[in-house]
């Protein structure tokens, strides 16, 4: 009898869960059907607010909606990375990611507020983009070895900027200290923009800053370019030795940007959003305004993110170490 009795409530489970899953598939048919919020986790006027808005001018256009950037700064791109983790996870609140963020940050935080690996869902990866080491004219070396036989002649005197506690600006002048041997002090900004605003007035003499937000400088002779962080040279300053080159061994830091959304986004809005992405990546619009930030695009699956952001963690972690800097 309790068998017969339970059918009818059966058949009306059944019943919610198959109209539960065709309005599911309406609404993943449907996505995206209003505006899209991409986080940028920095200031406007460094190089992720760039590649950001560069990406979702174009996927707007794809998608028929609009993707409006909203630049959250703070805490080395914390705040803003920590701000999506927790956001619905509908599709509709996407997160630059950024090898400082969901690399670096986790390594150097005792509680960075969320995981790499397990509070987003990667779309794609966009590209890869190395820093470069700029000084103020009136700096004295004129070369990698003149600014460590410098600094080794001044231990603690000499001031590098970058866009904030543990961002890879940061991380890598403490890299390359470590590497080399000598004593250099960090001064945080909020972002890349202040620190090369202030580098450009003389007010703190070499950063390790993104090649996009300090070639344009270099070429108009405002500032002046020791090297670059990758293992090979970069279009945008292609007379510009690699740290390799100048003599330090081994050296590569370069920085990776791609697209996460809140873990637990439906499949189907992550698979458009993927699309939109690899289309706006293969258009000739993108590929000029990147390549004249001297980006290098790499498009993914979001699986191949997934594995790529895996990977540079472990990386990046292993720089922290290197680096000697504490967690915090």
């Amino acid at each position: 009898m309790r068998s017969v009795r339970a059918l009818p409530a059966m058949l009306a489970l059944v019943l919610v869960l198959g109209l539960c899953a065709g309005f599911g598939a309406a609404r993943a048919q449907d996505y995206p059907n209003r505006t899209i919020t991409m986080v940028v986790p920095f200031p406007p006027g460094g190089s992720t607010s760039i590649v950001g808005r560069v990406i979702a001018d174009k996927m707007s256009e794809l998608l028929g909606q609009s993707i409006v950037v909203d630049n959250r700064g703070g805490a080395g791109g914390t705040v803003g990375t920590k701000s999506v983790a927790r956001s619905e996870p509908d599709g509709y609140t996407l997160l630059l990611g950024y090898s400082g963020t969901l690399a670096i940050a986790p390594s150097l935080y005792r509680n960075a507020g969320y995981d790499p690996r397990k509070d987003f869902a990667p779309i794609g990866m966009i590209g890869s983009a190395p820093s470069s080491l700029v000084v103020h004219p009136s700096f004295p070396a004129k070369t990698v070895a003149g600014l460590i036989a410098y600094a080794k002649a001044n231990p603690g005197k000499v001031n590098f900027g970058s866009a904030g506690i543990g961002t890879v600006g940061h991380i890598t002048g403490e890299y390359f200290a470590r590497a080399t041997g000598i004593q250099i002090v960090h001064i945080p900004y909020k972002g890349t923009g202040p620190a090369v605003s202030d580098l450009l007035g003389g007010h703190i003499p070499m950063s390790f800053s993104p090649i996009a937000a300090t070639a344009g400088n270099v070429k108009g002779g405002l500032l002046r370019a020791l090297a670059v962080t990758s293992a090979h040279r970069n279009k945008l300053l292609p007379d510009v030795p690699t740290m390799i080159e100048a003599g330090v061994s081994g050296f590569d830091a370069v920085l990776a940007y791609g697209l996460v959304a809140p873990a637990g986004t439906p499949p189907a809005a992550i698979d458009r959003l993927n699309k939109a992405l690899r289309d706006a990546l293969a258009s000739d619009e993108v590929k000029r305004q990147l390549g004249v930030d001297g980006t290098e695009i790499t498009p993914s699956s979001p699986q191949q993110y997934a594995d790529f952001i895996d990977k540079d963690e472990r990386k990046w972690s292993e720089l922290v170490k290197a680096s000697g800097v504490e967690p915090e």
